[in-house]
């Protein structure tokens, strides 16, 4: 068992790498101890008597020791309104308007495996890969019953944490801030690594040192959102790629989220991640439960790529589902960026023939089919295919496509509604708003109240109609617009600020009910590009659509920031036109296809328009994806040259197999220069191990390689890369 309770009330839970532990203190509270690389002992009460506070701290109406306040002292899951003054996990107002909570243990379980979390995406493992520990602590004032879960992998060096409540008590209280995990480290020289963005250029990595007060990284958009990504880490000042403390956080949540990190007077750091509170709150009646969603926690000693690597196998393993988590994808062809709205059945069904020859697998519709759709202006919600743009119905085109030996996809955005449109005609009240207020529009259109089990059980049955109609098998799930004006016509004022929870809730609940029908369906998620992509999508999809910005240059920077905890097996990455539609940028073919080769790997153009060079390149780049695709997506993946930082002049990473017998080498030139050095030294690969370059012949050592590098100097242009395969002899 890898979790151990003492006689004196201490909890060990130790995953192969690390250990985490906390105890019942005095007054039973819960008191954190050590969260780090494993250590043998079992009680760390030492580690933190010494603390000190000044007489201006409150300490506990019971008897305690000197050093001992809840202000300083290191909680296990903080409370707000009884004495500790920095951010607070939870928060309870009770039935009479007061705010004060406290928290003390009454009991705990352990038992093997890992509960589901009703109604919410969580990993999953099985009684031989996890333990789980539930801790009940109870505020005895509201009879707030809280019981933190814990679940800890054997095989990874990671901890998931999650929180529900059950009002005990014969009166109604209310919820206004539920954070899913607190943990509290002891003067730590940390700084705060996040990836943050914005459309079309999303998860830039930044990490600065934390400054004393309170740093938040949240959205408040309804989406995680393409600012700010609901993953943070704390790494030590002195971090690398291989060196260095590094505590990852990733919140399993599509909604509003936030993580608040404080560095107190007293050099402690908190972090906190969860639910952002500012528009939440939860009545919560006698006898009902709430659930928090569940937070990864992932420590790395050996530096930040490590860190990504546990998230990586982790989120393949324990977090995708379904028999397209592991199983290799079809190549794809979009045809968004060949045609737009401009198409018709024969347009597709040429793109598809010529694909068909050159070695791509599935071609996908995209937004255009339905309704009177011939711009953004209108349509949205009238899932039923126009005929006049595809002659003979859905099903021809695409019974025409499968007799080429092709997949068929098509694009859906079941959450908006057009304005205009026959949907909206008929229940104006289906849309989020405001009684009062003008609805803001973003891309001509609004958001379907996804409370509302009206408005799922429509949208489940156009999406059935359309499946069954025809050899469906790939959804592009799209989000193009953030939430306002939020209301609901069907909840009491009271409840309002349930709101945006429980949007979340009835999205996952139509997401289950699909996914549940069409157990094969392959679906990609999608928000403008990376708007959601975050861990608890990867739950329902197994990839996501990385960005809607295809230039390559720009995609070296997303990818590689994507990364940090996103296994390269969830992103979306396609060869697009040129000059690239977005940033007008010019790239060579095979730049195109080499950075997309590092994701879920398809085309966006018009590959009836290609040339036979560029036809003869897409042969070779469908052969090398099944020819790299173990090594790439299921195997260890290394970061070696950062295009955040240096000059911003290059990128590297590179992939190993698990029993490290192939590795494949990415190198990227952003900006080149006369004496530029074009050395990469590789990681991951058995040192006494020989490794040829499978384009040169050349043989090296796996320690020379790591030690000395690999050098692939030439004369460089702007935006040139190299994919290098190298086998053991």
């Amino acid at each position: 068992m890898s979790i151990k309770v003492t006689d004196n009330r201490v909890f060990k839970l130790d995953t192969k790498d690390t250990s985490y532990i906390f105890a019942v203190g005095e007054g039973n509270m819960l008191l954190h101890q050590y969260y780090g690389g494993y250590v043998s002992d079992d009680d760390l009460s030492y580690y933190v008597k010494y603390q000190r506070h000044g007489g201006v701290c409150p300490k506990p109406a019971f008897p305690t020791a000197d050093y001992f306040s809840t202000d300083v002292n290191r909680m296990e899951y903080s409370v707000n309104g009884t004495g500790d003054y920095r951010v607070s996990a939870l928060q309870i107002k009770d039935n009479d308007g007061h705010a004060s909570t406290d928290i003390r243990y009454v009991g705990h379980k352990i038992y093997p495996g890992k509960p589901v979390i009703p109604g919410m995406p969580a990993t999953y493992a099985t009684e031989e890969e996890a333990d789980t520990l539930e801790i009940d602590a109870i505020d005895a004032h509201t009879g707030a019953l809280v019981t933190l879960f814990y679940t800890v992998f054997k095989n990874h060096s990671a901890i998931t944490r999650h929180v529900r409540v059950k009002n005990t008590s014969d009166k109604s209280f209310d919820i206004e801030r539920i954070y899913s995990a607190c943990v509290d480290f002891y003067a730590e020289n940390f700084e705060l690594l996040h990836i943050y963005g914005m459309w079309g250029k999303e998860r830039i990595v930044e990490r600065n040192k934390l400054n004393h007060g309170i740093q938040t990284i949240s959205s408040k958009r309804g989406c995680s959102s393409h600012n700010h990504n609901p993953f943070v880490a704390l790494v030590s000042d002195n971090t690398t790629e291989d060196y260095g403390d590094v505590y990852g956080f990733n919140l399993v949540y599509t909604g509003n989220f936030s993580a608040e990190v404080e560095l107190d007077s007293y050099e402690t750091t908190r972090l906190i991640m969860g639910i952002e509170s500012t528009d939440f709150n939860w009545l919560l009646m006698p006898g009902e439960e709430f659930y928090a969603p569940e937070v990864v926690m992932v420590y790395s000693g050996e530096g930040l790529g490590k860190m990504s690597r546990t998230f990586h196998k982790l989120y393949r393993n324990n977090l995708c589902r379904g028999p397209w988590k592991l199983k290799k994808r079809p190549i794809l062809i979009n045809n968004w960026e060949a045609t737009y709205f401009n198409f018709n059945e024969e347009k597709l069904y040429s793109i598809a023939k010529e694909a068909k020859a050159l070695g791509i697998e599935m071609l996908v519709m995209d937004d255009g089919w339905f309704g009177g759709r011939s711009d953004d202006k209108s349509s949205l919600g009238d899932w039923f295919v126009n005929e006049e743009k595809l002659k003979g119905g859905l099903k021809a085109l695409v019974d025409r496509v499968n007799a080429l030996d092709m997949k068929f996809g098509i694009w859906f955005e079941p959450e908006m509604i057009s304005p205009i449109s026959k949907l909206n005609e008929l229940h104006p009240d289906w849309t989020i708003q405001i009684e009062g207020r003008d609805k803001s529009l973003s891309r001509n259109q609004c958001v379907l109240d996804m409370t509302r089990e009206d408005v799922r059980e429509y949208l489940f049955n156009c999406i059935k109609n359309v499946m069954d109609n025809a050899n469906i098998e790939y959804i592009k799930w799209d989000f193009n617009r953030p939430l306002t004006e939020i209301g609901s016509a069907l909840l009491p004022k009271e409840r309002q600020k349930e709101y945006f929870h429980r949007y979340v809730l009835g999205l996952y609940e139509l997401l289950e009910r699909l996914t549940s029908a069409y157990p094969h369906l392959l679906i990609e998620g999608c928000a403008s590009g990376g708007g959601r992509f975050d861990p608890a999508w990867l739950y329902y999809t197994p990839q996501i659509w990385t960005s809607d910005d295809t230039d390559a240059v720009e995609r070296i920077d997303i990818q590689y920031g994507t990364s940090m905890c996103y296994p390269t097996s969830s992103m979306g990455a396609h060869v697009s036109a040129c000059p690239n539609h977005q940033t007008k940028r010019v790239t060579s073919f095979k730049t195109r296809g080499d950075v997309a080769m590092f994701g879920t790997f398809g085309y966006e153009l018009d590959i009836t328009k290609l040339t036979d060079d560029e036809k003869e390149l897409v042969k070779v780049q469908c052969e090398n994806y099944h020819k790299y695709y173990n090594v790439i997506h299921n195997g260890d993946m290394y970061r070696l040259i950062s295009p955040f930082e240096r000059k911003r002049d290059s990128a590297a990473w590179m992939y190993v197999s698990s029993d490290k017998d192939e590795a494949i080498v990415f190198y990227g030139v952003i900006r080149t220069s006369l004496y530029m050095p074009h050395i990469i030294k590789l990681r991951g690969l058995d040192p006494a191990k020989k490794y040829t370059d499978l384009a040169t012949g050349a043989v090296y050592s796996g320690d020379t390689l790591m030690n000395a590098g690999l050098n692939i100097a030439r004369a460089f242009c702007d935006f040139e890369t190299v994919i290098v395969h190298l086998k053991e002899c």
